[in-house]
């Protein structure tokens, strides 16, 4: 393990991206099975340059301790799978979203949910009374993972990332 752990889970180190993560950085996103789902306007990493300015960004968007973009290492083989993310939704109302990004060679193996549901821990234990998830409506596998996660769902919207999206939100347990 490299970077500084945030939290971890029986088989994953949720830790902060690392300067020396920027080959798995761009081997994860510039790949467009999984930069299709991403961001207002999906785009794949061309250039193995741009994994420098993207893991500087996640570590940018990790200042405050409750918030950032992750990369989730298996503990058994130190292999970044992906991302798991935990941010103010841009051009929200302070509005805080979830969110999961996995290399197709860890896909299927429950690290997306794993992650995602030690991350909603960690929010809720930082004093988070709700926590939302925004998927693109044929993005099943991640729609799924909401579901796994107990996440009520809101339907359809188009008021964040400038595209229709399914909506999700789960609130802190009692």
């Amino acid at each position: 393990m490299t970077g500084a752990e945030v939290f971890s889970t029986e088989r994953l180190t949720v830790r902060q991206w690392e300067p020396a993560d920027r080959d798995r950085a761009f081997d994860l996103y510039s790949r467009w099975e999984v930069a299709r789902w991403l961001g207002r306007e999906p785009r794949a990493l061309e250039w193995p340059a741009e994994a420098d300015a993207l893991v500087q960004r996640f570590r940018d968007r990790s200042a405050d301790p409750r918030f950032g973009v992750w990369a989730v290492e298996v503990r058994a083989t130190g292999t970044v799978a992906g991302s798991v993310l935990l941010v103010p939704i841009p051009d929200g109302d302070g509005e805080v979203e979830i969110g999961w990004h996995f290399h197709p060679d860890s896909w299927g193996r429950g690290y997306a949910t794993e992650a995602a549901r030690a991350g909603l821990a960690k929010g809720f234990a930082d004093g988070l009374a709700e926590i939302h998830a925004v998927v693109r409506p044929d993005n099943a596998p991640s729609l799924a993972v909401c579901r796994r996660l107990g996440m009520t769902p809101l339907g359809r919207t188009d008021r964040w990332y400038g595209t229709e999206l399914e909506a999700f939100r789960i609130t802190r347990p009692a």
